[in-house]
C-alpha cells in the first residue's frame, strides 16, 4: 500500500533509486546533487541497498564507470549538477551513441564563472544536443515517480537509451515535501527486471565504441537521431502505464487553463508551480492566459507542442538559461523553429530569469505578461529581455 510521508527530495530521490534495485551507483559528490549521492551510500553501506557503490575520483571517472557497468548489463544510475556535467561532458555524448541504459538525475545548477552553487538551466543546455532522453519534473513527486520512468524508458528494448532527469537544484533537491511513495509490489510491476539488448561478454563477443571512418560516421548518426526520435512512443507508453498502476497522469506537454487562452507562459522545471499561481490571478481578473508546460525536452514533441498552442496568439517562453550571441534563451529558439512553418504562428516573447536562483515571484510573472501584451504589436519576434537586470 502506498504511503505518503514528509521528506527531503534528494532523500526520496536515492529511496527510488534503491527501490528500483539498481546494481551499480557511481558518483561524485557535487553540490547540489550530494545528498542523494550521500543517502545512496549510507543504503549501501547499511546493507539495505544489495548494489555497488564506487566513489571515483571525478566526475569524467563516473560516467565512465557506469559505461562499463551497462555494457555489462547491470542495472546503472548516476547523477550531477553543473561542473560536473561540464567535466562529464565527453563521456556524456559516448553513452549516447552506445545507447546504453544509464539513468542519471541531473541537479539543475549554474555553470562558472562567476561561480554559483544556485540554480537554472545553463547545465542541461550545454548538452541538449548529447543524444540522452530528457525530461524535467516540476516537484519532489515527479521526482520520485520519474526515477522508476526513466529506468522503464532507458531499458526497453525498443529505446535502449541514456535517460536524464533534470530537477532544480535546491528549490527541489533540499526541500521537505509530501510525497506519496510507491510500495515495492508497484514498482516491481511497473519496471520489469533489466533484460540488456547486448552487453560485452568473452562467450558472444561484440564491438562497442569502435572507430568510425567517414564511410560509416553519418550513418551511425543517421541512426542515433532515428532512435531519439522512434523513443516518444516508448516514452507515452510509460507514462500511460505508469497511470494505471498508480494513478498519477504524465504527458510530453501538460496544459494549464489554456481554453479560452489568447497568451500562453512556456515553462520546464519547478518555476510552472510559481507561474501557475501567476496564470490564476491573472485568470480571476478576467485575462485569457494559460500556462503550456513542456516535460519532454528531448526527443522534442513537436506535434503534441504545436497542438496544444494551436489556438493561442502569443507565447511568454520562461527560459532559464542565455544562449551566448544568439537570440534569446535555447528554449525560446526551440519554440520559434517548431512554429516557422505554421499558418497563423503566434508570436514569441522570450524572458530570460531567474539565473543562478534569483528570486521570480507571481507579480514577476504577472509584469512579464503585462509587458508582452504592451509591447506584443512593437516587437520583433526576435526580441528578448533578460529580465530585472540591475542598471
Amino acid at each position: 500500500m502506498n504511503k505518503k510521508v514528509g521528506i527531503e527530495v534528494s532523500l526520496a530521490a536515492a529511496d527510488a533509486v534503491k527501490m528500483a534495485n539498481v546494481d551499480l551507483i557511481a558518483a561524485y559528490p557535487i553540490t547540489p546533487q550530494t545528498h542523494i549521492v550521500e543517502h545512496l551510500s549510507e543504503l549501501v553501506a547499511n546493507g539495505e541497498l544489495d548494489a555497488e557503490f564506487i566513489p571515483v575520483e571525478s566526475e569524467h571517472s563516473a560516467l565512465s564507470v557506469c559505461i562499463g557497468s551497462a555494457a555489462v548489463g547491470a542495472r546503472t544510475f548516476t547523477c550531477t549538477s553543473s561542473q560536473g556535467l561540464a567535466l562529464m561532458n565527453e563521456i556524456i555524448f559516448i553513452a549516447s551513441s552506445m545507447r546504453l541504459p544509464i539513468v542519471l538525475i541531473l541537479a539543475n545548477r549554474s555553470l562558472s564563472g562567476p561561480l554559483s552553487i544556485w540554480n537554472d538551466h545553463t547545465d542541461v543546455m550545454s548538452i541538449r544536443d548529447s543524444g540522452w532522453v530528457q525530461v524535467f519534473v516540476e516537484n519532489g513527486q515527479e521526482v520520485f515517480d520519474h526515477v522508476f520512468f526513466a529506468f522503464r524508458v532507458a531499458e526497453d528494448p525498443k529505446v535502449s537509451l541514456p535517460v536524464i532527469v533534470n530537477l532544480d537544484g535546491f528549490i527541489l533537491t533540499h526541500v521537505i515535501e509530501p510525497i506519496e511513495y510507491w510500495d515495492q509490489e508497484s514498482v516491481n510491476k511497473y519496471l520489469p527486471d533489466f533484460k540488456p539488448v547486448s552487453t560485452l561478454n568473452p562467450d558472444a563477443p561484440v564491438t562497442m565504441g569502435a572507430f568510425g571512418m567517414p564511410g560509416i560516421y553519418t550513418e551511425a548518426k543517421k541512426a542515433q537521431d532515428e532512435a531519439l526520435i522512434n523513443s516518444k512512443p516508448e516514452i507515452i507508453k510509460a507514462w500511460k502505464e505508469m497511470g494505471e498502476v498508480i494513478g498519477r497522469r504524465y504527458s510530453p506537454v501538460e496544459t494549464n487553463n489554456i481554453e479560452g487562452a489568447e497568451t500562453v507562459f512556456l515553462t520546464m522545471g519547478s518555476v510552472g508551480e510559481t507561474v501557475s499561481i501567476a496564470v490564476e490571478r491573472l485568470r480571476a481578473q478576467g485575462e485569457p492566459v494559460g500556462q503550456v508546460k513542456l516535460r519532454l525536452w528531448r526527443p522534442f514533441p513537436v506535434e503534441e507542442f504545436r497542438e496544444a498552442v494551436r489556438n493561442v496568439k502569443r507565447i511568454i517562453v520562461i527560459d532559464r538559461a542565455v544562449s551566448f550571441g544568439g537570440q534569446g534563451g535555447p528554449v525560446a529558439a526551440e519554440i520559434r523553429s517548431v512554429l516557422y512553418d505554421e499558418e497563423n504562428r503566434p508570436s514569441v516573447t522570450n524572458f530570460i530569469c531567474g539565473l543562478a536562483g534569483r528570486d521570480v515571484t507571481p507579480d514577476n510573472y504577472i509584469d512579464m505578461y503585462e509587458k508582452s501584451l504592451k509591447d506584443g504589436d512593437k516587437s520583433k519576434e526576435e526580441d528578448y529581455v533578460i529580465y530585472g537586470v540591475r542598471e
